[in-house]
């Protein structure tokens, strides 16, 4: 598990990433995403909740597809006091789509193809690919930071488990 975005690779080569690499203890930076509704997504649409983040390069990619159903799986888990976001460069109207073929009804799908602040802010940025890189955040009800993946190598899955126990932990 990695939590710098310096060493992340893409089919083993390293891949530029870009923007402010985030550090547990940091507090959730802004962001507006699309949502599957084109209505606006910030970090103030869950008030009150722990917030996993799921970055992802495209939903429509095997490795992506897996994670975001494993999400939409253990969100349940967690019960009313989280929520699972994934974000991707996919067009809204993509991801809506695809969440419908694949009975993907727990997790929220938004999209940064239109403001493209969160993959600056989150460390996530690809310019050279023009998506975002894999990784996992999860914040505590106030938005502090408290688990990061920064997933070494784009075609592999990220630590499920780690970062479902620290959103548990964050809710207790």
């Amino acid at each position: 598990m990695a939590t710098s975005n310096s060493a992340i690779t893409f089919k083993g080569q390293p891949i530029e990433v870009t923007g402010n690499e985030l550090k547990v203890g940091d507090s959730l930076p802004d962001f507006v995403l699309i949502g599957t509704d084109m209505a606006d997504i910030t970090v103030n649409s869950f008030p009150n909740k722990v917030l996993v983040i799921s970055s992802i390069p495209s939903v429509d990619t095997p490795i992506c597809s897996i994670q975001t159903k494993r999400f939409n799986q253990e969100v349940d888990a967690l019960g009313d006091s989280a929520v699972v976001l994934t974000v991707s460069r996919d067009l809204p109207f993509a991801q809506k789509r695809w969440c419908g073929a694949e009975g993907v009804e727990r997790v929220v799908c938004a999209s940064d193809y239109k403001h493209r602040v969160f993959g600056e802010a989150f460390g996530v940025e690809m310019p050279s690919l023009g998506i975002l890189a894999r990784a996992i955040f999860v914040a505590d009800p106030s938005g502090k930071i408290t688990y990061i993946e920064y997933v070494d190598e784009i075609g592999q899955e990220p630590d499920y488990d780690a970062a479902l126990a620290a959103a548990k932990a964050a809710i207790a």
